[in-house]
């Protein structure tokens, strides 16, 4: 039949190669570089069951790590020599992805509360929320104190920031005016965060 081609299997790999390309995945995948990826002539081999202080050329550290039947990953390329370790690779980016985990969640997320006020808010309503807000900040919270102009009112700008100043001068033993009171369509805003705890 014109233009058909026979099939023709794909030579397999003998035990050679596929040892030398045993955990090789594309560059932007690979953190650390393994096995035949690693350029040093000489590496520091560390890992269980290896001899403390081991430096071998890089061809003995793979084939040490292939006896094993695992990776030589190197962990620390700047050292001299660098540093690699015979691990499962698999595992060790498991590991290494769980530490991440765990870090960022010990970080602490910023939350930012909001407290509105009108541009012509009483002493009442205004001591209510200045309460509010120093619990906020007292949690470790960011503030967004606003005062919303409704209709005509934004004829009261000045007075909506002379507000805010004073909600801020209130606050100043606790919490830092991050962003100064800025007008945003008919919003005033303004931006508080917590001063750093002194020791």
């Amino acid at each position: 039949m014109a233009g058909f081609k026979p099939f023709t299997p794909r030579p397999q790999n003998n035990n050679a190669q596929g040892n030398q390309n045993r955990g090789r995945r594309p560059a932007k995948e690979n953190p650390n570089r393994i096995n035949n990826e690693i350029t040093a002539p000489t590496v520091r081999v560390v890992g269980d069951n290896v001899e403390p202080n081991l430096v071998l050329p890089i061809a003995k550290a793979i084939a040490l790590a292939d006896e094993m039947e695992l990776d030589l990953v190197e962990i620390s390329p700047n050292a001299e020599p660098p540093v690699c370790r015979i691990v499962d690779y698999q595992k060790f980016l498991y590991q290494q992805k769980k530490k991440q985990k765990e870090i960022k969640a010990k970080q602490t997320k910023v939350v930012i509360k909001e407290i509105r006020f009108g541009p012509q808010t009483d002493d009442h309503d205004f001591n209510f929320k200045l309460r509010h807000a120093e619990n906020f900040i007292k949690e470790g919270a960011k503030v967004k104190a606003y005062v919303f102009f409704r209709g005509r009112s934004i004829v009261f700008k000045e007075q909506g920031e002379i507000l805010l100043l004073r909600f801020a001068t209130a606050l100043e033993d606790i919490a830092k005016v991050e962003v100064m009171p800025t007008l945003e369509g008919k919003k005033m805003n303004m931006i508080l965060a917590p001063k750093p705890k002194k020791n």
